[in-house]
């Protein structure tokens, strides 16, 4: 069965090409015009992606984001925003959005995020155990590079797929320094109007859900300057 994206945006012309892009791509789409039809809509049935808006009547993008998370942290999705929303882009990635596009988009980036997205659904259903090469130990922190999840001293921290992408890059090299640009390239491989602000908001996020599991945590540290490391000391 084809994987069912919800797109959440209120210009009818960028809702309608969107949504006709994803099902020439044999996707199913549910479509919304505002934030609350698509909240009322998700409290009968989450969709498998979210394609979403920042300004919306009713309810906005930033709120049904907020919503979101508070029922799946591994559900995918993606703000379209405009480019002079820099406050509000860095502000939904804290809230937990996987990506954004910044209007106007090119359609073919778009769809080649959301197939990014859907990668790791797919690896998170596969039932074949990882081999030792597809697991990264380093101390109290495991990596499970196809599944995308990742246990601190045996529990679940729930990682959105950029999140863990930059995790991974900084705990596979204990001590070394990942500058903001090298983490850029490896959360958002495709993007070239990431700014720093996004890395240092996703950093944010991966340290707080870290320390609600164990609040001695301190296994990100920032090096003022240059960029971030996983510290030696959480090896």
């Amino acid at each position: 069965m084809s994987e069912r994206i919800a797109v959440v945006e209120d210009e009818q012309n960028i809702r309608d090409n969107v949504a006709f892009a994803l099902e020439r791509e044999g996707y199913r789409v549910d479509t919304f015009g505002d934030g609350m039809a698509a909240w009322e809509a998700f409290q009968q049935d989450l969709p498998e992606l979210v394609i979403l808006d920042i300004i919306m009547p009713r309810m906005d993008g930033l709120e049904l984001c907020r919503r979101l998370r508070t029922q799946s942290e591994d559900l995918p999705i993606i703000f379209l925003t405009s480019r002079d929303e820099e406050f509000d882009r860095v502000l939904g990635l804290e809230l937990g959005a996987d990506d954004y596009l910044c209007k106007p988009f090119s359609m073919r980036e778009l769809l080649a995020r959301v197939k990014v997205l859907f990668r790791r659904i797919a690896l998170g259903r596969e039932a074949a155990t990882s081999s030792e090469e597809e697991l990264l130990h380093v101390g109290n922190l495991e990596l499970d590079l196809r599944r995308y999840t990742a246990r601190w001293s045996g529990s679940t921290v729930p990682l959105t797929v950029t999140e863990f992408m930059i995790l991974h890059a900084l705990a596979r090299r204990p001590g070394h320094v990942k500058t903001r640009e090298q983490l850029m390239n490896e959360g958002y491989p495709h993007d070239t109007f990431v700014s720093d602000r996004t890395i240092d908001s996703h950093i944010k996020r991966v340290r707080k859900k870290f320390l609600a599991i164990d609040d001695t945590f301190d296994g990100v540290e920032t090096v003022y300057g240059l960029g971030y490391r996983y510290t030696e000391e959480s090896a």
